[in-house]
Parts: structure tokens; sequence; C-alpha cells
């Protein structure tokens, strides 16, 4: 009986952890600071992009400062940029600067280099010389040089006849 009360007071008092599901394991894969990368294929560079810091943590990167351009965009760029796939969020003080036409103003947006269509998600300002224009949304063609916006208001000038 003194056995019996000796192990269950053994048993009762100590505290049994897995050591290894404590442990945290490390899953930054990468990280760089002022950076270029060149996405290229067999013939010719696809995309040019650049940030001044960068962290890749469970195959997503995300990059502070970035600037991107390839042959339909002049410019995009944000202060933060995260990569999922073949799509880049585009957060805080985003701007698109088109090859020839308006330049776009928001504060997110999400560029799919693959289809090469931008789709600005936040209310958005843009400005092509004198015109100005304000909407919610907007998706960008950049192929194409298209687009289609919501909620529209613009100022728009034009040449007296």
């Amino acid at each position: 009986m003194l056995l019996v009360a000796v192990i269950m007071s053994v048993a009762l008092t100590v505290k049994i952890t897995n050591s290894h599901a404590v442990k945290n394991i490390p899953t930054k894969e990468l990280e760089f600071t002022d950076t270029t990368f060149r996405e290229v294929d067999t013939n010719k560079i696809i995309g040019v992009s650049y940030g001044t810091h960068g962290v890749r943590d469970k195959g997503i990167l995300t990059v502070q400062n970035f600037k991107y351009h390839n042959d339909s965009i002049k410019l995009l760029r944000s202060n933060v940029a995260i990569y999922k796939a073949d799509k880049i969020y585009l957060d805080h003080d985003v701007v698109f600067n088109q090859k020839e036409g308006s330049d776009y103003y928001t504060e997110h947006a999400v560029y799919d280099k693959k289809r090469e269509i931008l789709d600005v998600t936040a209310p958005f300002k843009a400005y092509m010389g004198e015109n100005v224009m304000y909407g919610d949304t907007l998706r960008y063609w950049a192929k194409e040089k298209r687009a289609y916006a919501t909620n529209v208001d613009a100022v728009v000038y034009t040449k007296e006849k």
C-alpha cells in the first residue's frame, strides 16, 4: 500500500514535456539588402526588380522599397511588396507609371506577372498631362495598354475647335 501511494505521488508531481515540440525551427531562406533581380528566359530579360531589404520566409518573399519594370511597365513601385507565386502584392504608396499614358497612385494593388495585369484594389488617383481621374478600383492590362475602372470621377481637358 505504501508503494502505491509513493508511485501515485510521484506520478502527480512529475511534469512530462516533449522537448521537440518546444523548439522553433528557423524558416528564413534568404535575406538581402540593396539588391537588383533580373528575371530572364532563354532569349531576353523579362523584368527587373529592386529592393532595399528583402526576406524570403516559408516560400514568401517580402521586399521593402520595391521597384519593378519590364517591357510593358515603365515603373511599378511601393513601400512593401510581397511575392506569392506569380503575383506581387503591393502596399503603401503604390505608384504605377505607364510607358505611354497615365501615372496611377494608390495604397494597394496586385500585379500578376504571368498575365501582366495590374489590379488596383483601393481608391486611386491618375494623371495624364493635365487630366485627372479618381476611382475606386482599376484593372490594367499592361500588354494591351487597356484599363477598366469603377466609380470614376474625372477632369478631362480637350482642345477647342
